[in-house]
Parts: C-alpha cells; sequence; structure tokens
C-alpha cells in the first residue's frame, strides 16, 4: 500500500514537471529570443540545445525600436489609460446594478437579470457588428469613448456583486434604514466598504479584459492616436516578413501589468471569487 502511494506521488510530481515545462519553456524562448538579432531568432532552434533558450550575443535594440519606432509609449498610455478608466466607471455602475438587483423589487427584475446573465454568456463576435454600428451612429468611433464605454456594463461583475450583495444580512440595511440613513448612504457608506474582495476581483476582470481586448479596439478605432497594446502587437507581422525580436519583446512586456497585479492580488481575487460563489 504504501508504495502504491509513494509510486503515486511520483507520477504525479513527473506530470507536474513535465507541464511546467510545457508552459514555461516557451515562455523562456520569448524572453530570450527578444534579447537576440532578428537574425539569429532561429539560428539554434534546431537542433535544440542551451543556446536556443541562452543567448549569446545579447542586444537590447528590441526593445528600443518598439519605443522609438513603433510609439509603444503613446500605446501604453493608450491601454493603462482605457483599462483604469473603463475599472472606474465599471466599479461603479456595475455595483449599483448589483446593488439594485439584491435589495430592490420591481416588476420584471428576474427577467432583466436573466438578461444580464446572458450577457456574458454569449460571444461577442456575434454582438461586435451591431454594436459598431450602434456606437457609430453616436459619433464615438476613433476615440476613447469607443473603447470604454460599450465595456463598462459587464453581466459577469454584476453576477459578482450580486452574489456577495445577497449573502449580506438584511439587519444591516433594516437598522441603516431605521437610524435615517438613505438608500445612497447604505450603498457607498455600508456595502462598499464590505466588497473588498469582490472589488478587487471584479477590478482585475474589468482591467485585465481591456488589456488583452483585440477585436473591439481593431473594430472601433483607425488611427495610431487611440492604438491599444494587443491591437498593435498584430503590426509587427507585416504581409512578407514579421519581426520576431521586436514581436517577441512586445508579448514580453504586455504580460508584465497582468502578472503583477494577478501576483499582488491574487488573494483577493481568489477569496473575491470563493465568497461570490452560487449559493444554495
Amino acid at each position: 500500500m504504501e508504495n502504491k502511494k509513494v509510486m503515486g506521488k511520483l507520477v504525479s510530481y513527473l506530470l507536474n514537471i513535465v507541464l511546467v515545462f510545457i508552459v514555461v519553456l516557451p515562455l523562456l524562448f520569448s524572453i530570450t529570443s527578444s534579447f537576440r538579432p532578428h537574425e539569429d531568432i532561429f539560428k539554434y532552434i534546431s537542433p535544440i540545445t542551451w543556446k536556443t533558450f541562452i543567448p549569446t550575443d545579447i542586444t537590447f535594440s528590441a526593445y528600443k525600436d518598439i519605443f522609438t519606432e513603433s510609439g509603444f509609449g503613446r500605446i501604453f498610455f493608450n491601454t493603462f489609460f482605457v483599462g483604469i478608466v473603463t475599472v472606474a466607471l465599471g466599479l461603479l455602475v456595475n455595483s449599483m446594478a448589483a446593488f439594485a438587483f439584491s435589495v430592490f423589487s420591481f416588476r420584471g427584475k428576474k427577467i432583466v437579470f436573466f438578461i444580464v446573465l446572458l450577457t456574458f454568456m454569449v460571444p461577442f463576435e456575434v454582438i461586435a457588428v451591431p454594436l459598431y454600428k450602434v456606437v457609430s451612429s453616436l459619433g464615438f468611433i476613433d476615440s476613447y469613448s469607443a473603447l470604454i464605454i460599450p465595456v463598462v456594463a459587464n453581466g459577469l461583475v454584476i453576477f459578482l456583486y450580486k452574489q456577495f450583495f445577497d449573502d449580506l444580512p438584511l439587519s444591516i440595511f433594516e437598522s441603516a434604514r431605521m437610524d435615517g440613513a438613505s438608500w445612497w448612504r447604505i450603498y457607498y457608506g455600508i456595502v462598499l466598504p464590505l466588497s473588498k474582495p469582490v472589488t478587487i476581483t471584479a477590478g482585475l476582470l474589468i482591467f485585465v479584459g481591456q488589456w488583452e481586448s483585440f477585436l473591439w479596439p481593431l473594430l472601433a478605432t483607425h488611427s495610431d492616436q487611440y492604438r491599444v497594446i494587443q491591437v498593435a502587437m498584430s503590426t509587427f507581422s507585416q504581409e512578407h516578413a514579421t519581426i520576431w525580436n521586436q514581436l517577441f519583446a512586445a508579448s514580453n512586456l504586455t504580460i508584465v501589468v497582468p502578472a503583477i497585479l494577478l501576483l499582488f492580488l491574487q488573494k483577493y481575487f481568489v477569496n473575491g471569487i470563493a465568497n461570490t460563489g452560487v449559493k444554495e
């Protein structure tokens, strides 16, 4: 019996090691390739040796070029600005909507909430063209408004907030109302301070969603002035060639921000998801 347990653990460890290598080696290749001259990117790919993952001629030209030639300074600003503004507006709008769904009773409440749930189950590609027509009719195309306003309302974030608010004791609201507090006062003075884990979770979901967004920014903006990072990544693949070292450099910088956020906020993210699950 003990031998079976040891063998089981050994097999489990070996499988985990293999999975780690599968995940880490492409990332390592991407990082090292960003420090190589363009002509050396695939020079050591076959056969695979230590030179495949350790550059012998280190250069920072790829990182320099994406900022001096490709304008990544402006691109990073655009992506940060769009992400932060969307988070601020999204947390406010979605938490207020969730508070209304959780606390108030009104005609058609279940139907409206069901429609909200449907919004994050439907693939974005299905609504991309109708959404473009709506945004175009409002005159928002090729502006920050086109990148921010259509994605402020988020069905998943509303669902997370509502699940959290539903678990708050009703006595909190009753006591506050008896003391003369308005619903607005209860919302921002009592409920929001208690919602730190779900707020951080929701903020991360919104920010990462905007950071990784490609299709909608590609449709909604045309000029370089509003270009965001995922759209900019596609410009390294040209008609007859791909600038691989710059593509790898940009890819590495792209994953740094979400990785740092998740690294420092993962405790709140896990707690927020765990505490807002479906309760029986």
